[in-house]
């Protein structure tokens, strides 16, 4: 009777190791297979497993303002959209959407029957040439908002690097003339002035 109970305890102990063994067993390989799947990751990322681990960290985007076109190329741009223009017989773009807010000078302010207009010079051509222009009117990177007497109230528009626009308001003053400029305006208004006559010598009467 008690070689029995020995042996029925042998094969409960016997029972009881090895399933202790196959737990571990199991627990050790699982931990052999993360510690692969580890290792692959380090080295498919490109970091060496040896060094220690540094979170990496990305670059923000930088973003910066759009610079315009160069004249020339603003030019033949407008000169291919005025021949698009013509062969689909529509009006035609004006010059000034090739032409920046800082390349125009406010030469002069007036009114007419359509209501205020102004002449602007363009400053990057040679020779420069001037423009009437009248609200509305566009151009490269704005609009012409108001004219008001003596000075020009645009609306300026800013294009960054990631799509986004600001608009913001820009006055423009009339040009104050050079002296030289003055000089040249005085000299036809003298010219136009009426002469003054000289009293001539009375002739003697015949007696």
């Amino acid at each position: 009777m008690n070689f029995k109970h020995f042996i029925h305890y042998s094969l409960s102990l016997a029972a009881i190791l090895c399933a202790l063994s196959f737990a571990s067993f199991t627990v050790v390989a699982q931990d052999k297979s993360e510690a692969k799947k580890a290792d692959a990751g380090e080295k498919s990322a490109g970091r060496d497993p040896f060094k220690k681990y540094q979170p990496v960290i990305k670059q923000q985007k930088v973003v910066t303002k759009l610079e315009p076109p160069s004249i020339q190329v603003r030019i033949e741009r407008y000169r291919a959209q005025k021949m698009a223009a013509a062969n689909a017989h529509v009006a035609a773009p004006k010059p000034t959407t090739a032409l920046l807010l800082n390349e125009v000078q406010v030469t002069g302010i007036f009114r007419t029957p359509r209501g205020w207009s102004a002449m602007v010079e363009a400053t990057p051509l040679t020779p420069k040439l001037s423009y009437v222009i009248y609200p509305g009117e566009n151009f490269f990177d704005g609009q012409l908002v108001a004219i008001e007497e003596g000075r020009l109230i645009f609306r300026r528009e800013t294009v960054w690097t990631d799509g986004r626009r600001d608009k913001s308001v820009e006055v423009k003053p009339l040009r104050t003339p050079s002296p030289v400029e003055a000089m040249t305006a005085a000299k036809p208004a003298a010219s136009d002035a009426p002469a003054v006559e000289t009293a001539k010598p009375g002739t003697p009467e015949k007696q």
